[in-house]
């Protein structure tokens, strides 16, 4: 038998907050407000658009060469298409943020699961966010108290799936990466990281993807107590792949 399992480290969107769902809403509300929603045609030629934008500038916040802020005015910019000032960016993104957190939800799966292994594990989340995004979001869906630290690359300073990101959380914890099991919606940013760093990478894979056979994957988060009670490093042939 392999070191026992003592943590469950979370990522936070599209793992237990159910991202994809509010991104949606919140942008066809917040392009309706502003009157733009014609501009892009579809709200998901918009959400394209936007996420597209988000991936180039949070490689650029990943090296350096941004700062949250920035990233985030720049992302606007783009968007929109005009030179914005720094205060005329942030209210834009702050009325944006008004409609996407309107439709901030859990996944059905995600307290069950938390209830199920609130006993047994030690629980905290790894994002590639900032503190002051993921803290509040936890508090405003009522599961912040669930766990013991929230850590974020924005404080961090690198990103999963760097393994330096991975083993400050374990270091939170006191624990040594093999205590540790990570579950996230990412095979490599969070599964095939987490197993790189030296911890137990688990893929959440809600869509139903698969083809990733060398990592351990669910697709709910009703498989994961099961998976960790086995507590064998799951050696044994892997019925949720």
């Amino acid at each position: 038998m392999g070191t026992p399992i003592k943590a469950v480290v979370w990522d936070v969107d599209d793992t237990i907050f159910d991202y994809a769902t509010a991104d949606t809403a919140g942008m066809r509300a917040h392009l309706t407000s502003e009157g733009l929603l014609d501009g892009f045609g579809t709200v998901e030629q918009a959400l394209a658009r936007w996420r597209a934008l988000t991936r180039e500038h949070w490689a650029r916040f990943e090296a350096g060469e941004a700062d949250w802020e920035g990233q985030r005015r720049d992302r606007v910019r783009g968007f929109v298409g005009q030179e914005l000032r720094d205060a005329e960016a942030d209210a834009w993104f702050a009325r944006y943020l008004g409609h996407y957190e309107a439709a901030w939800s859990l996944f059905p799966d995600t307290v069950p699961a938390l209830d199920s292994l609130a006993d047994g594990y030690r629980h905290a989340v790894l994002s590639n966010s900032s503190l002051h995004n993921q803290d509040r979001k936890l508090r405003v869906l009522g599961v912040r108290d669930r766990f013991e630290t929230v850590v974020c690359a924005a404080e961090l300073g690198v990103a999963k799936p760097e393994a330096a990101a991975f083993h400050a959380v374990c270091e939170e914890l006191g624990l040594a990466p093999q205590e540790v099991a990570y579950v996230g919606d990412q095979p490599d940013t969070d599964a095939r990281g987490a197993v790189d760093a030296g911890l137990t990478g688990i893929w959440l894979d809600r869509l139903g993807l698969g083809g990733r056979p060398e990592l351990v994957r669910i697709t709910g988060l009703d498989q994961l107590p099961p998976l960790l009670a086995r507590d064998t490093r799951f050696g044994a042939p892997d019925t949720f792949r």
